[in-house]
C-alpha cells in the first residue's frame, strides 16, 4: 500500500506533512510526497491567499487525474476555513482543520469532517521524516498578532510553543545538514521563562548548520544576537517580515513597529553580522495605501539592502479586518508588484555580487541538469557542478539564474 501526503503552503505545512510520512511508514505504507500514484493522498492545504485556497481546492482533481479510486484525506488551514467544500468533493473521505494535526493517522478508517478548536497546548508529532539535506524542525504553532490582512490566527489558533528539551532533542539528533527552526510565529516562542535564546543556547553545539525562519522584527535584541554568536554552525540570515515601509499603513495593518524601529534592528543585525541576509515579505497594494506610501516602502526596502524580497500583492481574505477596507484597483496592485519584482531583483543582484571570490559552505539539496542546487549559510542559492552529496566549502564565481555559480574549493 502506498501513501502520498502533499503538502501546500508554508514550511510548517510541510514540517507537519513530514511527520506524517513518519507516522504512515511506521504503520507500514510506502510513502512519497510528490503526486505520484498511490492508494491514499493526505492533502495538506494552505489559505494565506485567496489563489493558495484556490490551487488547494484543485489539488483534489489533480489527485484523481493521478488515481481515479483514489482515497482523499484533507486537512490544513483551506480545510479548516471551509471543510464542506472539500467534503462534498469525490475521492474525498475525511476532512480536518489546520490543528491536531497528529490524529490524523487515527482516521485512516474513519469518514466525516473532524475539526478541533483545541489550541490550549502545543500538539507534539512524531519527528519529521527527513527527506532532504535540509530539515525543518517545528517549535511553535498559532499567531496571536491578528494582522489586519491575516487569517492565520483564526485558523490555526493562539500561539503555542514546544518545550525548550522537546525541540533541542529533535534538533541535536537530526541527520540532516541544516536544521530550519520554524513554527507559524517563531518570535513568540516560549516555554515558561524561556525563550527562542535559551532554546539557541541549548542546540549551540548541534552537527547541523541552525537557521532561524521567519521572524518578526521586534524579536531582533542584543540577547537573541548573543545566542545566535555562540551556536557553532549558525546561518547568518534573518528573515523579518516588513509588509510595508509606511508608518500609516503599518498601523492600519495593525503591526506593531515603526520603519525607523525596524531599520534600527536590522542594523543591531549587520553589527553583530556583517555579512548577515536579511530577506522579508512585503505586500503591495495594501487598501488605502498612497503613492506616497509606496515611495516611503522602495525606500526602506533600499536602506536595509534587502537580499531577497518576497513580494506580492494584496489579496482580500474574508473575516480579517482589512476585509472592510476599500481595496485599490488591480491595476494599481500590479504596477506596485511589479516595481517590487525589479526592486526585488536589483538589490539581490548587489547583495550577491559581493561574494565572488569569497568561500562559502554549500548545503546541497536537488540535481538541476548538470549542477547541484542548495543554499550558502547567508541563504545565497548556489549551482555547483557535478554531483554533491555533503555540506561543502565552495568558492561563490558569477551570477547565474537565480542565484551564483560556485566551484568546489579543493578546485579552485
Amino acid at each position: 500500500m502506498k501513501a502520498v501526503v502533499f503538502t501546500l503552503g508554508c514550511k510548517v505545512n510541510g514540517c507537519e506533512s513530514a511527520s506524517l510520512l513518519r507516522g504512515l511508514e511506521e504503520r507500514g505504507w510506502e510513502v512519497s510526497d510528490e503526486l505520484v500514484p498511490a492508494d491514499l493522498y493526505i492533502l495538506n492545504t494552505c489559505a494565506v491567499t485567496g489563489e493558495a485556497e484556490k490551487k488547494s481546492r484543485q489539488a483534489v482533481a489533480r489527485v484523481r487525474a493521478v488515481n481515479p479510486n483514489a482515497r482523499i484525506i484533507v486537512c490544513g488551514c483551506a480545510a479548516e476555513r471551509t471543510p464542506e467544500t472539500f467534503a462534498r468533493k469525490e475521492n474525498v473521505f475525511v476532512v480536518t482543520g489546520a490543528r491536531q494535526k497528529g490524529k490524523i493517522l487515527a482516521l485512516l478508517d474513519g469518514q466525516g469532517v473532524f475539526l478541533d478548536e483545541n489550541d490550549a497546548s502545543y500538539d507534539e508529532l512524531l519527528p519529521p521524516k527527513t527527506l532532504k539535506a535540509r530539515a525543518f524542525v517545528k517549535i511553535q504553532d498559532g499567531c496571536n498578532n491578528f494582522c489586519s490582512y491575516c487569517i492565520i490566527p483564526y485558523l490555526r489558533g493562539r500561539s503555542r510553543s514546544r518545550s525548550v528539551e522537546s525541540a533541542a532533542a529533535e534538533i541535536l539528533s537530526s541527520p540532516a545538514e541544516e536544521v530550519v527552526i520554524t513554527g507559524i510565529d517563531v518570535s513568540s516562542y516560549r516555554d515558561g521563562e524561556r525563550d527562542l535564546a535559551d532554546l539557541l543556547l541549548a542546540v549551540k553545539d548541534a552537527g547541523s548548520r541552525i537557521r532561524l525562519g521567519s521572524l518578526e522584527v521586534g524579536a531582533i535584541t542584543p540577547r537573541l544576537l548573543d545566542a545566535a554568536k555562540q551556536v557553532r554552525d549558525f546561518a547568518p540570515h534573518f528573515h523579518l517580515s516588513l509588509q510595508s515601509g509606511s508608518d500609516a499603513v503599518l498601523r492600519k495593518m495593525n503591526r506593531h513597529y515603526t520603519r525607523e524601529e525596524y531599520f534600527a534592528r536590522t542594523r543591531l543585525i549587520r553589527d553583530c553580522f556583517p555579512d548577515a541576509a536579511v530577506t522579508t515579505d512585503v505586500i503591495a497594494g495594501f487598501p488605502g495605501e498612497t503613492e506616497e506610501d509606496f515611495a516611503q516602502t522602495l525606500d526602506l526596502c533600499r536602506r536595509v539592502r534587502f537580499s531577497q524580497i518576497h513580494c506580492f500583492a494584496y489579496s482580500r481574505r474574508t473575516g480579517t479586518v482589512a476585509a472592510k477596507f476599500e481595496d485599490l484597483p488591480p491595476a494599481v496592485k500590479k504596477r506596485r508588484l511589479h516595481e517590487l519584482l525589479a526592486l526585488a531583483e536589483e538589490l539581490r543582484r548587489e547583495y550577491e555580487a559581493a561574494f565572488a571570490g569569497k568561500v562559502l559552505e554549500f548545503v546541497p539539496e536537488e540535481r538541476k541538469g548538470e549542477y547541484t542546487v542548495g543554499y550558502s549559510e547567508n541563504y545565497i542559492r548556489l549551482y555547483v557542478a557535478g554531483e554533491i552529496a555533503r555540506k561543502t566549502r565552495v568558492v561563490a564565481l558569477s551570477p547565474y539564474q537565480d542565484g551564483l555559480k560556485a566551484i568546489v574549493k579543493e578546485d579552485f
